[in-house]
C-alpha cells in the first residue's frame, strides 16, 4: 500500500507548496521582462559571460538591491505576522522608495502589484485584502511576497531563501537570453550563488531596517543608461 500526503493548511506540505507556485517563474507577474539593468551591463561589455554574469548577480545580491529587498522581507514578514499594521504601513512606503531607478522602481512595484492581485484571487486572505485596500494593490514585490507567506504560515527563513532565489534566477535568465549564454552555464551560475544567497538572507535575518545600506553605483548608472538604450528587449 502507498504512503499518501495529506496537505492541509499549516503543514509543512503545504507551506512548501504554495511557495513553490508563488516563486515559480510561471507565476503571473511578469518577471521575464525584467534585467535590472543587466541589458545595458551587457551592452557595455560589463557582462559578457559566465563569470561576469556571476559577479554580477552576486553584487546585486550581496550589496544592492538584493540587500535592501531582504531586510525588507524579513521586516513585512515578521510586521505581518502579528499583523501590525502601522509596521506594515511603514515597511510599504519605505520599499517604495528605496530604488536607484525609475526602472528598477517600476520593475519592484509593478511586479508587486500583480503578485498581490494574483495571489489574492487564488490564495485569499484577510490581511491580504485589508492591505491592498489600505495602499490600492500597490506594493513593491518582496513586501507583498513577505505579507503573503506569512499569512499563509510560510516560515520566514525558507521563503526568504525562496525569494532571493527567485530574485538570482529571474537575472540569470534574462543573462542567457541576451549575452547569450547555454542552458548548462545558466545552471552553473545559479550553482556558483548558493553561497550567496545563502549570505544574503543570513544578512537579511541580521540587519535591521535602520542599519541597511546598498552600495551598487554601477547597477544603478546601468538600469538609469538603459532608459535611454536604443534596442531593449527588457523593461529595466
Amino acid at each position: 500500500m502507498t504512503a499518501r500526503i495529506v496537505m492541509t493548511t499549516g503543514t509543512p506540505e503545504a507551506a512548501l507548496y504554495r511557495l513553490l507556485t508563488w516563486l515559480s517563474p510561471s507565476y503571473p507577474v511578469g518577471g521575464f521582462s525584467y534585467s535590472h539593468g543587466l541589458e545595458y551591463a551587457i551592452e557595455a561589455g560589463l557582462v559578457r559571460d559566465r563569470a561576469s554574469l556571476t559577479d554580477w548577480t552576486a553584487t546585486v545580491l550581496t550589496s544592492g538591491a538584493g540587500r535592501s529587498d531582504g531586510a525588507l522581507f524579513a521586516a513585512a514578514w515578521q510586521a505581518a505576522a502579528i499583523e501590525d499594521a502601522d509596521t506594515l504601513d511603514n515597511i510599504i512606503e519605505l520599499a517604495a522608495a528605496w530604488r536607484g531607478s525609475a526602472e528598477t522602481a517600476l520593475e519592484s512595484s509593478a511586479q508587486g502589484t500583480a503578485f498581490l492581485a494574483t495571489t489574492r484571487a487564488a490564495w485569499p486572505h484577510p490581511l491580504l485584502d485589508r492591505i491592498a485596500l489600505r495602499h490600492r494593490g500597490a506594493i513593491a514585490l518582496p513586501v507583498a511576497v513577505a505579507i503573503t507567506t506569512a499569512a499563509h504560515c510560510v516560515p520566514l527563513e525558507s521563503a526568504l531563501a525562496a525569494y532571493l532565489h527567485g530574485f538570482a534566477s529571474n537575472l540569470v535568465s534574462a543573462g542567457l537570453r541576451a549575452v547569450p549564454l547555454g542552458q548548462s552555464d545558466g545552471q552553473r551560475v545559479l550553482a556558483e550563488l548558493e553561497p550567496c544567497v545563502a549570505s544574503a538572507v543570513a544578512a537579511a535575518l541580521g540587519t535591521p531596517l535602520d542599519a541597511v545600506g546598498t552600495a551598487a553605483p554601477v547597477i544603478d548608472w546601468c538600469s538609469m543608461r538603459h532608459e535611454t538604450q536604443y534596442s531593449r528587449l527588457f523593461r529595466s
